[in-house]
């Protein structure tokens, strides 16, 4: 009977690859030395489980060594290793230690299994192990992931008591989690209790800041590292630093940052990616193109941050040819040419961007699908949006919230708002921004109990209202003429969930008190209103002057005009409305005046304009055309 064995050790040094199992007496065996040889030098899972099946022959199977070999390969994934193998494996070790505990820990969190690893931090502990600086490390990152902050500061204070806290790499580790938690506060106390600072450290805290968007904080820790650490910026730190600087539109820290580079550091596609996007979103497509245009090698994302550059300033042929260019086309790339169509309102250019997109078999996720969607409610595509959600059904995509929001505002901007009801009804999570879509559009179509009533479901849900979510209650109240129940929304605002109240809101309370007649009311409210922005405030002294001619007040009729006409004298509407209030009362010699007036300034009024979509093609009209 022939038994299987493995090249001996004295082999290994004239190979050059892992030797085939042959077939030989049972005589000639391996020992425990030449296992861990032979896993040393082992390239593939298939190798290793060759190995593996002799130390369970040979009885192997529980020495220490072995397994630690074992395990090392097997949860190194990015080197051939098998994660799943190695659970197998670590299941029957009974004699578990520290490093076995480790490297498993490092395993789950490596392959996005964050809760495992608290578990076997539990374990090792009760075991009677005690972790060191390299387990700590790999629970923070887990506690970090799945937002624990209780076990992040209790588990940051055995560290404390431990005394690993001096090794470097742990106290990262700790600083690294507070940021994923958004604790910029525990964040920086712990850099500021760290005795020694390196490169990896400055980074952590510029991204934690960045992150959470305390970009001015980031440039801040960014000069504090140049002037007085000592410590070189690496390419981590400045792109960082360059993404608060793109949030600042702070372009001379920028230019700075570059120079640096250029004298100092080095360029690198990632580096050379960041100042492409830095120039670009400050404006300098020119100096953004003149870099993206010196790289070297570029890709996808520099690609894409060029045509973003373009699409965000409105130059879309530009970027087309661009994007025509770029040698690898990935989803992010043809959704941002995508976005760029509908949001310049080439929403054909956009459709047609994405049946090309099918045809080079490239699967949309839902940014490209809401891009779409928004493009097909900017004007009232019904069955472009339609076919869309057809789509949607043939392949299975999952309507998730922010699906379920674009299409819900899509069928509402084209009257279908049965649909709209159906979609939300069919949402298996909601969040603030769907219930939000429905309540608007709701009220957008004068279903005044029905959006008021959600909105009440919305509350008693725990969901937390926004700025947006008002705009559409105080909207319901607008339509429903609900007075009283709009103030009380209002004032809720800011007394209840802190929300200042804006320009908007203040013009859907204007507009409900002037459609009730509260004329003087309303115009007292406009006094109130912090920052008067012209381009919103016009809509609103608008809105009070329709109100005027509503119901012939001619005397705030009269203020609001003047006030308009200061803002914007060249208006029609203002003095059309203006003479309509005139009309309205009687007083036709007045009428006269600003029909006379008008003709004096040489305004005109604008022609009415609508659109129909007829076969998936949109059609304008305009008056006298």
């Amino acid at each position: 009977m022939c038994s299987i064995r493995l090249i001996s050790s004295r082999s290994i040094n004239k190979l050059t690859s892992f030797s085939t199992l042959i077939n030989c007496s049972p005589k000639e065996t391996l020992d425990t030395k030449t296992c861990i040889e032979l896993l040393k030098t082992c390239k593939s899972i298939t190798q290793l489980k060759q190995i593996h099946a002799q130390v369970i022959i040979l009885n192997f199977h529980k020495r220490i060594g072995i397994l630690h070999k074992l395990l090392a390969f097997t949860t190194d994934t990015l080197q051939g290793g098998d994660f799943n193998y190695a659970k197998k494996i670590f299941t029957y070790c009974h004699s578990r230690t520290l490093f076995m505990y480790n490297v498993m820990i490092k395993g789950y969190v490596k392959n996005g299994q964050f809760k495992q690893p608290l578990f076997l931090f539990d374990e090792l502990r009760i075991g009677g192990l005690c972790p060191d600086s390299f387990t700590y490390p790999f629970v923070f990152k887990a506690i970090g992931e799945l937002k624990m902050v209780k076990e992040g500061e209790k588990i940051h204070g055995y560290v404390l008591k431990s005394g690993v806290w001096f090794d470097n790499y742990v106290g990262n580790s700790v600083m690294d989690m507070y940021g994923l938690f958004g604790c910029v506060t525990s964040l920086n106390k712990v850099f500021d209790e760290m005795t020694h600072r390196d490169s990896v450290a400055w980074n952590i805290l510029i991204s934690g800041f960045v992150r959470c968007g305390r970009y001015g904080d980031a440039v801040g820790v960014y000069m504090k590292m140049r002037e007085k650490s000592g410590v070189k910026p690496d390419e981590a730190t400045i792109v960082s630093t360059l993404s608060a600087c793109t949030a600042l539109k702070s372009l001379e820290l920028g230019k700075e940052i570059h120079r640096y580079v250029v004298e100092e550091l080095g360029f690198s596609v990632i580096i050379g990616n960041a100042l492409v996007d830095m120039y670009s979103k400050c404006g300098f497509l020119m100096v953004a193109r003149q870099i993206f245009d010196d790289m070297p090698t570029k890709n996808v994302i520099c690609w894409t941050s060029m045509v973003s550059g373009y699409v965000n300033r409105g130059q879309l042929d530009e970027a087309g040819k661009l994007f025509e260019r770029s040698p690898v086309r990935d989803l992010v790339l043809w959704t941002t040419m995508i976005n760029g169509y509908v949001q310049f309102n080439r929403v054909d250019d956009a459709m047609n961007m994405f049946r090309t997109m099918q045809m080079q078999r490239i699967k949309p996720d839902k940014y490209t699908l809401v891009a779409l969607l928004t493009g097909c409610a900017q004007i009232g595509a019904f069955e472009q949006g339609e076919w869309i959600r057809d789509y949607m059904k043939e392949n299975k995509i999952a309507i998730t919230a922010v699906v379920g929001t674009a299409l819900i505002e899509m069928y509402a901007k084209c009257g279908c708002i049965e649909k709209s009801m159906e979609i939300f009804d069919g949402l298996k999570e909601k969040d603030t921004a769907s219930w939000t879509s429905i309540i608007c559009a709701l009220a957008m179509s004068g279903n005044t109990k029905k959006a008021l009533e959600l909105f009440s479901q919305m509350e008693q849900g725990g969901f937390c209202p926004d700025d947006i979510t008002f705009i559409g209650v105080l909207s319901a109240c607008s339509h429903g003429g609900l007075v009283e129940e709009g103030r009380r929304y209002f004032h809720s605002m800011s007394r209840i969930y802190g929300i200042q109240p804006k320009l908007e809101h203040y013009g859907c309370l204007i507009d409900l008190l002037g459609r009730a007649g509260l004329l003087r009311e309303a115009e007292e409210t406009i006094s109130m209103i912090p920052k008067k922005d012209n381009e919103i405030i016009i809509p609103i002294y608008g809105a009070l002057l329709s109100a005027c001619r509503i119901y012939g007040s001619v005397d705030v009729g009269e203020r609001v005009a003047k006030l308009l006409m200061e803002i914007e004298s060249y208006d029609s509407s203002t003095h059309t409305l203006l003479a309509n209030t005139y009309a309205s009362a009687g007083r036709w010699e007045d009428v006269s005046k600003v029909r006379g007036t008008m003709r004096d300034l040489g305004v005109k009024k604008s022609p009415g304009c609508s659109s129909i979509d007829v076969n998936a093609n949109v059609y304008e009209f305009i008056v006298g055309h």
